[in-house]
């Protein structure tokens, strides 16, 4: 089977590697691979094409897949067999001829390395390091400065805050310097950046774990940009827990984005359909979902008096400084995917250049922005 091989080669493939099989077999075969091509959001011919494409790129599928089934808390000997049933169905496509390799599967211990390595959402492709740094805080002062403020709710004068999903740290550290006799918290797998504030406190842990916090204690409660680093189904259970931790009368804020431009161009679009495949490969929210019922999971989480806001953001010099620093924002973050697209999509370092360069300029050719949606509750008395 060459490279990218058609659907009807992998069809044929998996016709002949389910038969013979008895049919306790062929159905564990079947629901293995179905949870393979749901979880890159391909059909099942689809996804076994991708996989029998070449040896470095399969690997790289298996591994991204392992770490999928492990954030989904699945047991280490069940992750293990549904990539042995991968590794078979190479193994089945090198007897036929159809490929000339063997499928290397990844150990528990390389599964969790790639886990603790690349944890936190579209940082998963990202490296931490003091440039990202440098994007998150332009992110940030580009929000601010599109929206006149830090956040939409009603606030008077907190004394517990919580942000979570902190990042640099940025966000919070502005809410110190507003409310300067609250304390801050900060949750997020990593530390702030220093130097922190003196009513500031950074808390390390993983989100869907849960809140290490008791309940009914912040009067409000800030989290932003994390549909690239929690899952689809997972957002009820978070939505519930930031509920919790709120006290009674107290705000919940949250702040998300679609994976895609307005007003885009033709490259930009491909680029964000790339981005969204990567997305639903990891159980995150590639097709807006999640961003469009974030006032509902508000409401379903007991809270009243629900907001919504959505804010187009400009993207490029036509913006003037808010477009501008959505600008920088946008190209470092398409810049330091390029490993994850060189990898899942074949694109050379060349060529992934030439189409950030094209879609920088399709932004000032057809006045690109980016949707950011808020939306806010409060905790019943």
């Amino acid at each position: 089977m060459p490279p990218e091989a058609g659907n009807g080669d992998a069809e044929q493939l998996l016709a002949h590697f389910l038969a013979g099989r008895t049919d306790r077999t062929r159905r564990a075969y079947t629901a293995d691979l179905e949870d393979f091509s749901r979880a890159l959001g391909r059909s099942p011919s689809e996804a076994v094409a991708g996989l029998l494409s070449g040896p470095h790129r399969a690997r790289r599928m298996v591994l991204d897949y392992a770490v999928d089934l492990r954030r989904r808390g699945l047991a280490p000997a069940t992750v293990q067999r549904r990539l042995g049933t991968l590794r078979a169905l190479v193994g089945v496509a090198a007897q036929t001829g159809a490929v000339e390799w063997s499928l290397q599967v990844p150990t528990e211990e390389e599964v969790a390395a790639a886990d603790r390595a690349n944890r936190d959402g579209v940082a998963y492709f990202l490296p931490h390091r003091p440039d990202e740094i440098d994007r998150l805080d332009v992110q940030h002062y580009a929000l601010r400065a599109a929206l006149g403020a830090h956040y939409l709710a009603p606030l008077e004068q907190p004394t517990e805050i919580l942000d979570v999903g902190s990042g640099t740290g940025q966000w919070a550290y502005d809410l110190c310097a507003e409310f300067p006799r609250a304390l801050v918290v900060g949750f997020d797998l990593e530390p702030s950046k220093r130097p922190w504030p003196p009513a500031y406190r950074c808390v390390r842990g993983n989100l869907l774990l849960g809140l290490p916090f008791a309940s009914d204690r912040f009067d409000f409660v800030h989290q932003r940009a994390l549909i690239s680093g929690v899952p689809v189904n997972s957002w009820p259970s978070v939505c519930r827990d930031l509920g919790r931790v709120v006290r009674p009368g107290g705000w919940v804020e949250l702040v998300e984005c679609p994976p895609w431009f307005e007003s885009a161009g033709p490259v930009t679009t491909r680029l964000c359909e790339m981005l969204q495949r990567l997305l639903a490969a990891r159980g995150l929210d590639s097709a807006g979902r999640v961003v469009a019922a974030l006032d509902d999971h508000l409401e379903r989480s007991g809270l009243i008096d629900i907001r919504r806001r959505d804010l187009d953001v400009q993207v490029g010099e036509w913006g003037g400084r808010v477009g501008s620093l959505m600008a920088t924002d946008c190209r470092a973050l398409f810049f330091r995917l390029g490993a994850a697209f060189e990898a899942a999509f074949g694109i050379g370092d060349h060529e992934y250049r030439d189409l950030v360069t094209a879609m920088q300029q399709e932004w000032e050719q057809f006045h690109t922005t980016y949707r950011f949606v808020f939306a806010l509750g409060m905790k019943p008395d």
